[in-house]
């Protein structure tokens, strides 16, 4: 029959648990704070206005820090991300196949066919489409 383990046996320094965690923790929390504190207490303070200026590479900016994207960048970037996911899914799935069986490759059939219908619409939509459209004429 097994006993059932107190606190004082997870936190004992003689047992593997949570103790040695507990420390490690504190001590890095302790550092950080330490460090935070003695260059906020020793860093120099002249506000001004050349430290108030964006810096970029030497070069003064000009213009707003906002310039518009085109919106097909963003739609690649969600595209990739899609497709990078499926392929995660893909993967893991083909690992683990033959443990599966006919339900795990029904299963990812028609996973693959929702991302392929979704692919279909994402072009039948234009947004795969990186020219400029002719919607106004």
């Amino acid at each position: 029959m097994q006993s059932v383990a107190t606190l004082s046996d997870a936190l004992s320094p003689w047992q593997p648990g949570v103790f040695s965690l507990v420390l490690y923790g504190a001590v890095i929390l302790l550092i950080v704070a330490a460090l935070i504190f003695i260059s906020s207490w020793l860093g120099e303070k002249r506000p001004g206005v050349e430290k108030q200026r964006a810096y970029e590479s030497g070069i003064i900016p000009t213009g707003p820090a906002r310039l518009k994207n085109p919106v097909p960048f963003y739609m690649v970037a969600i595209f990739f991300l899609l497709f990078d996911v499926e392929a995660a899914f893909i993967f893991s799935w083909a690992a683990a196949c033959r443990d599966l069986g006919w339900a795990g490759w029904l299963q990812m059939s028609f996973f693959i066919i929702i991302l392929l219908y979704g692919l279909v619409y994402i072009w039948y939509k234009g947004g795969l489409e990186w020219g400029p459209t002719n919607k106004g004429k």
